[in-house]
């Protein structure tokens, strides 16, 4: 390989590929490669950062030094990374013919490009580090935390959320600076990454000597949270779903009565007439206005549900199709979703659909004073998740498609900061890498009602906010879930309180038996859907109304706490459901514990995730401990063993 340096640049050039390797904050590189001569314009998950980098020629090769990160090119064209002399990531590396020309050789690159055109099926390969864990990724729906072993799709679907941003146990992070859809597989012998369509190669690197200032350098490239709305931090009340004004007023009086804050209440779907018409049916809703104006009285927020679904028969259909605001489909029909509808889906890579869109929100609902908007279906969902199938404004889905939520959390938060709005939060089911920093809280999507499903939402939540995205929630229950199951009180007590312990306390799931009427006979309008059984806070009885209410109460009382850790998000981009590691990471059983986490700095929480468990280990680590619930006071680092009543989730408060 051929080697010149750029003002502070590297870049190598050998047969079709130039490679450019370039500082990108602090103690950080952006590695790019293509064979199409020039680079993409497109930041894709980054923003723009200093380029403090030095880069010199050697015999060997050639060298770049960042800060703490130094990287080797050899002239056999693979690379090493290194934070000071010690060694963190090696490309893979077993081709001979470098050394010997007729030597054999396994001709397995560590950079692959495969494809015609400008588009190529992209790969990048990677030693194995024995002892190494992994961190991050997004949110997948499986109880592993430590992702080392696992193959993960790099796409969106309902519940998995691909951001490819990993930390690693060896004192490094790798951004995967790419939303196509593809594949990352951390395996024993190699880690692989592929781009199923991609026009260059292109990851982002840094060193750091904690998690937390890996964290930090990670969102520092990529963006933050803005600040959490105060307003927001106590209880959001959701069900399957209000149909009426008046039953949506029914909740927030009772609430009322009761003296129980509500900060939010949520309308969900199939409010409207037609998905794609963006208002409400009339019909149910005479008035939202005065709705709005009744809710702030009593101290509430309204949150509304916005899909990105057309309807064919939707007043805002014809114009869409006609300006070329959907999302296209490459062969066959249009159709890109069928529930309840025959649908199509806005595209929200197209900056004037964002445009259209957020018109229609503003004249029908943000005007009435809605300023809350849960933006569901925004992977977006499809019929089949056919990624070939589908081209956005930008191209193909399989080369940009994974950053669909992005831009659909930017273009209403950019709108709402337009209109002069501060206090803004979105709910979406999906993101990419700089979701945050467009007021976007997360949640884990339609998923089960069972213990296993809240065992494998720990793991999530630790996972996303590694990922960089600090605001995160599940539904409390799960989603699909059935009151006649003799355990579901059991589960919803065990999720309310871990629920307790998130960045936002939210109430939702599809509650059945569903034997309630439809208010209409109609196949449309607001009045045809279902809706699932009450879903309030005294809808399971006294018992479990009882400890719902003592969770709250906790919540409520730690207020200036929350808030403060929701500030330190802002700052410098710490989750607020930590794994231990990144409180204590030079305690090596930090690194193994995958049941327990830290809620900010201060709190321990130990989630029982199990049914019918009535005891569970906690380790505290150095420190002293106070357990919330009796007051005793425990030295670390020690395992204890904690009884878990129905009415107890063991939490520890660190002294000092």
């Amino acid at each position: 390989m051929r080697f010149t340096v750029e003002d502070g640049r590297l870049i190598g050039r050998e047969r079709n590929e130039t490679l450019l390797v370039e500082g990108w904050g602090r103690d950080a590189f952006r590695v790019r490669g293509t064979l199409n001569g020039v680079f993409s314009e497109a930041p894709k998950g980054l923003e723009a950062a200093e380029n403090p980098a030095e880069a010199y020629l050697t015999p060997e090769g050639a060298v770049i030094e960042n800060g703490k990160l130094r990287c080797v090119v050899h002239n056999a064209g693979w690379m090493e990374f290194f934070a000071g002399d010690r060694l963190i990531l090696k490309e893979y590396y077993r081709d001979f013919r470098w050394a010997n020309p007729h030597s054999p050789s396994m001709k397995l690159e560590a950079r692959e490009y495969r494809g015609e055109g400008s588009d190529w099926r992209v790969t990048a390969r990677f030693e194995a580090r024995d002892g190494e864990k992994i961190f991050g990724m997004g949110q997948y729906q499986q109880p592993n935390f430590d992702l080392k072993g696992c193959v993960l799709e790099l796409a969106q679907r309902n519940s998995q959320i691909s951001i490819p941003f990993y930390l690693s146990s060896l004192g490094y992070g790798f951004l995967w600076n790419n939303p196509a859809v593809g594949t990352a597989a951390f395996g024993a012998n190699m880690t692989v990454w592929e781009a199923k369509r991609a026009d260059e190669l292109d990851y982002w690197l840094c060193a750091g000597d904690t998690p937390r200032e890996i964290v930090e350098k990670y969102t520092a490239v990529t963006g933050r949270a803005p600040a959490f709305p105060e307003n927001a931090l106590g209880l959001w009340q959701c069900k399957l779903r209000y149909r009426t004004q008046e039953e949506v007023l029914e909740v927030a009086r009772e609430y009322k009565r009761r003296g129980i804050p509500l900060d939010v209440i949520v309308i969900d779907f199939f409010h409207w007439v037609r998905q794609g018409d963006w208002a409400f049916d009339p019909v149910y809703w005479p008035d939202p206005a005065a709705m709005v104006r009744e809710l702030r009285e009593m101290g509430t927020r309204c949150m509304v549900s916005v899909w990105p679904t057309v309807d064919k028969k939707s007043v805002n259909y014809g114009e869409m199709l006609e300006r070329g605001l959907f999302v296209r489909t490459e062969r066959g029909s249009g159709q890109l979703y069928d529930f309840r509808g025959d649908t199509v889906i806005y595209d929200a890579l197209n900056p004037e659909a964002r445009a259209f869109l957020w018109e229609k929100i503003r004249d029908n609902y943000y005007k009435d004073g809605i300023d809350l908007f849960w933006l569901d279906e925004a992977e977006p969902e499809y019929i089949a998740y056919d990624h070939d199938h589908f081209r956005h404004f930008t191209g193909p889905a399989l080369k940009v498609g994974n950053a669909y939520p992005r831009e659909h959390a930017r273009g209403f938060y950019e709108a709402q900061r337009r209109e002069g709005q501060t206090d803004i939060v979105n709910l979406l089911r999906s993101a990419w890498v700089g979701s945050q920093k467009y007021g976007a809280l997360v949640w884990s999507g339609d998923i089960q009602s069972t213990f296993e499903a809240l065992r494998d939402q720990l793991s999530a939540g630790l996972n996303i906010g590694l990922a960089g995205i600090p605001w995160w929630v599940s539904d409390t229950g799960g989603f699909f879930g059935d009151v006649r199951d003799p355990h579901f009180n059991e589960l919803l007590v065990r999720w309310f309180q871990f629920s307790a312990f998130c960045p936002v306390l939210r109430m939702h799931g599809d509650r059945g038996p569903h034997d309630i009427p439809n208010l209409s006979d109609l196949n449309y309008g607001g009045g045809f859907a279902d809706t699932g059984r009450p879903n309030e806070l005294w809808s399971y009885g006294e018992e479990v109304y009882g400890i719902l209410k003592k969770y709250l109460d906790i919540r409520l009382s730690m207020r200036d706490y929350i808030k403060a850790v929701l500030d330190e998000a802002s700052r410098n981009g710490s989750p607020v459901l930590r794994a231990m590691f990144y409180e204590f990471p030079e305690d090596p059983r930090c690194w193994e514990l995958d049941d327990q986490y830290m809620f900010g700095p201060d709190y321990l929480a130990a989630p029982v995730l199990c049914q019918g468990q009535t005891e569970r280990e906690v380790y505290l680590p150095a420190g002293i401990w106070e357990d919330i619930h009796t007051g005793e006071r425990l030295a670390g680092p020690v395992t204890v063993t904690r009884a878990t009543p129905l009415d107890v989730m063991p939490v520890y408060r660190r002294e000092g």
